[in-house]
């Protein structure tokens, strides 16, 4: 059987996916492999999950272990948001952000960077408290937050070995409010910027480039310390969808209607299970302090990218220490493209979007398409040689090392 990832735009080369159902059965297809590497929830639009062997962790316990005293939740990586998520609300907990969809794994999210929106929260991997790593030489290694090799192998992209559990930070569970805006004059995002990406907790801007800017998602933790207007923009009336013309009935509640944190963080509600997504998608991180200038450079394309664009997204990154994070030692904000399954003229148009916004040094999303080349990229991160020593280190035979990150990482 052809394995795919979830858009459906790649074939994996491994003829099978192994679902293990313990450490040891782990240990065996890792040692001696050529080439191994760990599947989460495929919703990766590149071949960085790809290799001769994929491993899946869904057969491994969940084994959820929450520590309400030391505020943190231990679990096995495969373990998607969606199904975390009502773990902690039974013992009242929560985590600090999530992504827009929650049906993406923990371990993927961690491993590539992923990340929500807000100008003070960090990625998702920000939450990692600790690690266990199986080595390709079967060694299983523990590290913590302070270790010395913490920070290189959090956002680890795969390279390093099986992530065999993860602990996260959790926190008192709170409610978020979330309100949409509609009409936002470009001008007006040039002139109040900050204002605006701080008008909530999390703000997310949706766009297709054109006359206007489109929507503005404002989620905001209750009890809120002021009802914050978006300036320019009126409020919707109704729940909307990020693309204009497709109905909101799966996405999270709007309108200031309170609700969980789990229900109103993710753009798309936890219950609803997203089919095959017949789309592409890129994204760009750069530093904050650029981000009006390269929205501008971007505004350039609208015309050319009208045909194969479904939607863009505009959010920000608080910096982190994670040596592979696009958000390493830099306050960022993200252009994220959700295209038509147009591949052609797609990596023809992020090849010349890349190369208009060069100048800003863009980290794109490890787990998205790109067409920079792997010196050029890996150039952007000040410990990429750090990194690189420290996948010698964890994985001298190499079975980690896939063509993927051959290209872009291992240079």
């Amino acid at each position: 059987m052809v394995e795919r990832n979830w858009a459906g735009n790649l074939e994996y080369s491994a003829a099978t996916v192994h679902h293990p159902t313990t450490v040891d059965e782990i240990r065996g297809i890792v040692v001696g492999s050529q080439q191994v590497r760990v599947v989460g929830t495929r919703h990766s639009f590149n071949d960085i999950a790809d290799a001769e062997h994929l491993i899946s962790l869904d057969a491994l316990p969940d084994d959820v272990i929450v520590d309400p005293a030391g505020n943190t939740v231990e679990l096995n990586p495969a373990m998607t948001y969606g199904h975390l998520a009502p773990l902690l609300h039974e013992r009242g907990l929560a985590l600090h952000n999530l992504a827009s969809l929650p049906h993406i794994s923990v371990g993927g999210a961690i491993a590539t960077g992923t990340h929500g929106s807000g100008d003070r929260l960090g990625n998702l991997a920000t939450a990692v408290g600790a690690v266990d790593i199986l080595r390709s030489d079967g060694e299983v290694v523990h590290l913590e937050r302070g270790d010395a090799d913490f920070d290189g192998a959090v956002v680890g992209l795969g390279a390093l070995g099986v992530v065999l559990r993860v602990r996260l930070d959790v926190e008192p569970e709170y409610q978020v409010a979330q309100h949409v805006y509609e009409g936002l004059a470009w001008a007006e995002l040039a002139l109040r910027f900050d204002e605006i990406t701080n008008a909530g907790d999390s703000v997310s801007l949706f766009t297709t480039w054109g006359s206007h800017v489109g929507q503005v998602w404002v989620k905001q933790r209750l009890p809120a310390e002021s009802n914050r207007n978006v300036s320019g923009a009126r409020p919707a009336n109704v729940d909307l969808h990020p693309i204009a013309e497709m109905s909101a009935e799966n996405c999270t509640p709007q309108l200031g209607v309170p609700g969980l944190w789990s229900d109103r963080l993710p753009h798309f509600k936890m219950g609803f299970t997203p089919s095959s997504g017949d789309e592409l998608q890129s994204e760009l991180l750069l530093p904050r302090e650029a981000a009006l200038d390269a929205i501008e450079i971007v505004r350039g394309f609208a015309e050319e990218m009208a045909p194969h664009l479904l939607v863009s997204e505009i959010r920000t990154v608080a910096a982190d220490s994670l040596w592979m994070s696009p958000q390493y030692e830099r306050a960022t904000v993200a252009l994220h493209f959700t295209w038509r399954q147009h591949t052609v003229e797609v990596m023809q148009l992020v090849d010349r979007i890349e190369a208009a916004l060069g100048r800003f040094e863009p980290r794109p999303h490890w787990g998205k398409l790109f067409a920079v080349d792997g010196a050029t990229l890996t150039a952007r991160y000040p410990r990429h040689r750090d990194f690189v020593d420290l996948v010698s280190r964890f994985d001298a035979p190499g079975a980690f090392r896939t063509s993927w990150l051959a290209r872009n990482v291992l240079i």
